[in-house]
């Protein structure tokens, strides 16, 4: 099944953007290679609101979500991971608005590094983030005209979380589906084979359109993860060819893969493929000495 992207995005930086009945996008002003042309923010109700990913420590944002919020009690603020265009704001919010601040849990890796590993998504992550609620699966904390429902979606982050507008069929993708690019799974802070749990386990459910937090809404869902499941699977099929033609490192294996892919990108592309081949090492598809490392030696098993 193609995969189809969407780059047709009009941030409208720090205004708020009606995007569904009673949700607010507001975008910071922080575009780049991962994060497009921003992190979306959104503000959810009319009258008592909630705040889903409140974003980085920026100013100019900072001010464009109060202005959004225009005086109205916010009750809650709502995060879907820990990576630091995502959260650091929160703690910054809840203070000037006595908010009580949800998500999955802390910072964490998908596993336990290796011995001599060092994660080199570090700088990433926004480890002084501890929410107030630690939010179950499937859990639902409820507002004033609105109602979130937790849905834990590891791959992109360990605790990566996507929250559900109970009886609308609007899911909060956060940096697990996105329309305009595929998701960085990287280890050791993400984990492919959580990514590609997460995505069947989305297929089981009805929403009918993700507004994520880089980009514009997923109008498909559907259709669109089938897509990114192909994809991945494809990227499995192209780590595997390139064994099978001799190239036994990440760096080689990264340059036939992604040739045509912008070179900014290609440490992140890496890192994708050292997801592949942990997920391939698990599985007994291929061998290396020792635990995966990005610098290893790899061969079909």
């Amino acid at each position: 099944m193609a995969l189809v992207f969407d780059n047709s995005f009009a941030p409208d930086h720090g205004n708020a953007v009606d995007v569904a009945p009673n949700v607010q996008r507001i975008t910071v002003n922080n575009p780049g290679p991962f994060t497009f042309h921003g992190t979306n923010s959104y503000l959810v109700g009319r009258d008592t609101l909630a705040i889903i990913d409140p974003g980085p420590e920026d100013e100019a944002h900072y001010a464009a979500l109060l202005r959004a919020v225009a005086g109205r009690p916010v009750s809650h603020i709502f995060v879907s991971h820990t990576h630091r265009d995502h959260s650091p704001l929160a703690a910054r919010l809840k203070e000037a608005l006595g908010a009580t601040v949800v998500a999955e849990g802390a910072h964490r890796s998908a596993r336990p590094l290796h011995l001599g590993e060092i994660n080199a998504l570090d700088a990433s992550a926004d480890t002084d983030f501890r929410p107030d609620i630690a939010i179950a699966d499937g859990a639902v904390i409820e507002g004033d005209g609105w109602a979130l429902r937790a849905i834990h979606t590891p791959g992109h982050t360990a605790n990566h979380a996507a929250f559900a507008l109970e009886g609308t069929g609007v899911l909060f993708s956060a940096d697990h589906i996105m329309a305009w690019a595929t998701t960085i799974v990287a280890p050791p802070d993400g984990a492919m084979a959580d990514y590609m749990t997460s995505l069947e386990k989305l297929l089981e459910r009805d929403d009918h359109i993700y507004l994520p937090g880089h980009g514009g809404p997923v109008k498909n869902p559907k259709t669109f993860i089938r897509g990114l499941r192909t994809h991945r699977r494809m990227r499995e099929r192209a780590v595997l060819e390139r064994i099978h033609k001799g190239d036994r490192t990440i760096p080689d294996m990264v340059k036939a893969i992604y040739r045509d892919t912008d070179p900014r990108l290609h440490g992140a592309a890496g890192l994708s493929v050292f997801a592949h081949l942990e997920d391939l090492v698990a599985r007994g598809v291929v061998t290396t000495d020792g635990a995966p490392a990005l610098d290893g030696i790899f061969m079909l098993g």
